[in-house]
C-alpha cells in the first residue's frame, strides 16, 4: 500500500466516525460512505455526526461524503469497513462495482450471521479477496474515548506487513498509538469473542456478582479465548498482548461497552428483544454467541463461558441458574 492510495471508511456509526476522526489528522481527503443522507447533510452543516459521537468535531472540507456505496468503493483503493456484522452482507449486496484489487480492512468485531464467518474469512471466501489484501483494525479502544482524544492503542493486522505499516501510519496521531501484527485470523476472532465475554461480565453484574467474581470471570475468559483461537487458527501468539487481553479487559469493564450494557440488562431480567430495543444500538456479542457456540461444537474447545451466554440468550435459560452452574466450572 503506497502513500498515494486513497482511503475510505464504510459505515456511519460510532466506530466509523472515530476512524474518520483519526484519519483526518493525517489525510487531506477521506472517502466516507454512510446510508443516511440526513446525517451527511448534517455533517456538512454542523461538523459532527448527529447520531454518533456528536462531541467529535469533523472537518467537512476533508470528507468525500456519499450515501452511494458504489461511488465510494469505485473511487477508493483502501476500504475500511465499520458496519455492524449483522448488516454487512446486505450492504455488500448493493455493490455493482468489483472489490477485486481493493485493499480491505475490517474494523468489525463480529461474525457474519448468514455465513458464520469472521469478516476477513467472509471477504476471502465469498468475495475472493486474497488474504494479503485483507487486514483487521482492533483495540483495545473505545470510539467514545477517541472522540474525547484520550490516549488509545490500536493493533493493525495484515499478512502483508507493509500494508499494516502503511495504514498504521495514517491512523497514528497525537492520541493514537499503533502496533502491527500478522495474526489476522487470531486478532479478529479475539475481537469477536471478547464481546461474548463482555456480555457475560454484564450478566454477572446485573445478577449482583461483585468485583471478586468479575476478576475470576475475566481470568477464565482469556484462557478460554486462547483455547478457542488455538483450535481455529494455530500459530505462535501471545494471548496477553493488547489485541487480545487488553481488548477483552476494556470491553468487559468499560462503561462505554455496549455488550456489557446489554448483558447487564439481561442479568436484571430484560428479555433479549427488550434489551435491544432499549439500547437502540447493536450488541455484536449477541450474534457472536450463536456462531461461536456452533464453531466450538465443531472443534471441541472447552468453553464454559460461551456455553453459559448461549444458553441464556438462545436457549432462554434463566441467567441466575446458568451463572450459578458457571461459578462451579471456573477456577
Amino acid at each position: 500500500m503506497k502513500d498515494n492510495k486513497k482511503i475510505a471508511v464504510i459505515g456511519g456509526g460510532s466506530w466509523a466516525t472515530a476512524i474518520v476522526k483519526m484519519l483526518s489528522e493525517n489525510l487531506d481527503t477521506i472517502g466516507w460512505y454512510m446510508r443516511s443522507a440526513y446525517a451527511i447533510e448534517h455533517i456538512k452543516r454542523n461538523k459532527h455526526n448527529p447520531n454518533y459521537l456528536s462531541s467529535a468535531e469533523l472537518h467537512p472540507e476533508q470528507l468525500d461524503l456519499s450515501d452511494d456505496i458504489n461511488n465510494i468503493v469505485g473511487n477508493y483503493d483502501v476500504l475500511i469497513f465499520a458496519i455492524p456484522s449483522a448488516f454487512l452482507k446486505s450492504e455488500l449486496d448493493k455493490l455493482a462495482v468489483s472489490l477485486e484489487k481493493k485493499i480491505v480492512f475490517s474494523a468489525i468485531k463480529g461474525i457474519i450471521p448468514e455465513t458464520g464467518l469472521i469478516v476477513g474469512e467472509h471477504f476471502h471466501d465469498i468475495h475472493q479477496i486474497p488474504y494479503e489484501n485483507i487486514g483487521v483494525i482492533t483495540g483495545p479502544c473505545h470510539a467514545e474515548e477517541v472522540a474525547m482524544e484520550r490516549l488509545s492503542y490500536l493493533t493493525i493486522a495484515c499478512q502483508d506487513e507493509q500494508k499494516a505499516k502503511d495504514l498504521s501510519k495514517f491512523i497514528a496521531g497525537r492520541y493514537i498509538k499503533t502496533k502491527i501484527s500478522d495474526d489476522i485470523i487470531g486478532t479478529e476472532y479475539a475481537a469477536m469473542l471478547k464481546n461474548i465475554y463482555a456480555i457475560a461480565a454484564g450478566i454477572a453484574h446485573g445478577l449482583g456478582y461483585g468485583d471478586n467474581f468479575q476478576s475470576v470471570l475475566m481470568s477464565n475468559a482469556i484462557r478460554e479465548m486462547k483455547r478457542f483461537i488455538k483450535k481455529v487458527h494455530k500459530m505462535k501468539r501471545n494471548i496477553n498482548n493488547s489485541a487480545y487481553l487488553g481488548d477483552l479487559l476494556v470491553t468487559g469493564y468499560s462503561v462505554f461497552s455496549r455488550n456489557r450494557m446489554f448483558g447487564n440488562m439481561i442479568g436484571k431480567g430484560y428479555t433479549v428483544k427488550s434489551a435491544m430495543f432499549e439500547m437502540s444500538m447493536v450488541a455484536e456479542g449477541y450474534y457472536a454467541a450463536n456462531s461461536a457456540y456452533k464453531i466450538k461444537k465443531e472443534n471441541g474447545a472447552k468453553t464454559p463461558i460461551i456455553d453459559a451466554v448461549y444458553n441464556v440468550l438462545y436457549d432462554k435459560k434463566e441467567a441466575k441458574d446458568e451463572f450459578k452452574k458457571l461459578t462451579n466450572r471456573l477456577d
